[in-house]
């Protein structure tokens, strides 16, 4: 699959903050976005327990059959330091490298993390859809910022994410009773598709197929370099 080159990762703390800084105006946050998109993706990253290595795993699931159809993983180290806000820097470069070893281009990428729900408006999920040119949304098991309500306990049903007055997301209930999922549009997306998109995805489970298969693929990817 072809994928833009990412630029060199910044150096420093103020590189990265510019470089958000210029590529957040380019963010799509009304779509509305693919409806039924034929291929969707999933993005994650696993670490090594000495947080100095990383896989990055891309898996692109048949959007009506959840079957996987094509994957790829990219075993590397961060790119840049831990610093709260920019952390999408450390994965972006390891991502794009399993994104560019696909052979069926993705209509959709979902990631495990957030995209507008962030401190700067602009999370992992912004981030690789500017890049990318993509369509993406992010999935969080947890909230990083905002205010929120529980939403009620039926699968479907909702509560906003909101920070600074504005609504950043949204928490979703993907199972009966079970604990939420968060919610934001990363690039391309409007946030009432993106709910429906991540409640097709999970038909058995809290979190959606194409972060389930992404997580093994890239936890069995370390496991098998542990030593290397």
């Amino acid at each position: 699959m072809d994928t833009p080159v990412a630029a060199p990762p910044p150096r420093t703390e103020a590189e990265a903050l510019a470089v958000q800084d210029g590529l957040r105006p380019l963010v799509d946050l009304t779509g509305p976005g693919p409806a039924a998109p034929a291929t969707v993706a999933g993005l994650d990253v696993a670490y090594a327990e000495s947080g100095d290595r990383l896989a990055a795993a891309v898996t692109v699931l048949d959007a009506r059959t959840l079957a996987v159809v094509d994957q790829a993983v990219s075993v590397g180290r961060p790119a840049f330091p831990y610093v709260p806000g920019l952390f999408a820097f450390r994965e972006l470069p390891a991502l794009l490298a399993a994104l560019e070893l696909l052979t069926v281009r993705p209509e959709l990428l979902v990631c495990d993390g957030h995209g507008l729900a962030h401190p700067r408006r602009f999370g992992l999920a912004c981030h690789l859809g500017v890049v990318t040119g993509l369509p993406a949304i992010g999935v969080g098991k947890t909230p990083l910022v905002g205010r929120w309500e529980p939403p009620a306990g039926a699968r479907g049903a909702w509560s906003p994410l909101c920070d600074g007055g504005e609504v950043v997301g949204r928490v979703l209930r993907t199972r009966d009773g079970v604990k939420p999922v968060f919610v934001s549009v990363g690039h391309r997306m409007g946030l009432e598709n993106a709910c429906a998109r991540v409640l097709a995805l999970t038909p058995h489970y809290r979190l959606p197929e194409t972060t389930r298969t992404a997580d093994r693929l890239c936890r069995a990817a370390l496991a098998s370099r542990s030593g290397v």
